[in-house]
């Protein structure tokens, strides 16, 4: 293996158990001394659902679970409402099954607002991780050894 790249590797299961580690806050709760980027991680009921990476946790977490966050904004939630709604298979061409069609149908649309609720209410956890790569490595890694359901890493 190449040494710089497995000097990244070697970081990796540190900081995922900084990441458990981290104290769980909920909505309304988000400290103003929190790191700006990082990893983060979304649990219900001490299950893992969802890791994520951002340059702005505060900013990106809003984006997943405020109210007026738009589908576009808050993929989690709209992943959510997929499932609620059975409404499973992405299409990538206008019309019913696209993303903006399916925003159209006000079941989905509810599912969707519910699915924020939802987000709000779980834990959020996140540890700092300013480096690009280590950010990119990080977040496959948690998600393959937390089993997180909610990520995809294929391409469309």
């Amino acid at each position: 293996m190449d040494v710089r790249f497995g000097a990244l590797v070697d970081t990796l299961a540190p900081k995922l158990e900084q990441l458990i580690q981290c104290p769980p806050v909920g909505y309304g709760e988000l400290a103003r001394s929190m790191p700006l980027s990082g990893i983060y991680l979304f649990s219900e009921t001490g299950r893992h659902l969802y890791v994520g990476r951002s340059n702005s946790l505060r900013s990106r977490y809003g984006r997943h679970c405020r109210p007026g966050a738009t589908h576009r904004q808050a993929a989690f939630a709209f992943q959510l409402a997929r499932e609620a709604t059975g409404r499973t298979k992405a299409s990538y061409k206008a019309g019913n099954d696209s993303r903006d069609g399916l925003m159209l149908d006000p079941a989905f649309e509810q599912a969707f607002r519910d699915a924020k609720g939802r987000i709000r209410a779980m834990e959020y956890r996140f540890v700092e991780e300013p480096d690009q790569n280590r950010q990119a490595l990080l977040e496959i890694y948690c998600a393959i050894v937390l089993g997180t359901p909610y990520n995809d890493f294929g391409t469309h």
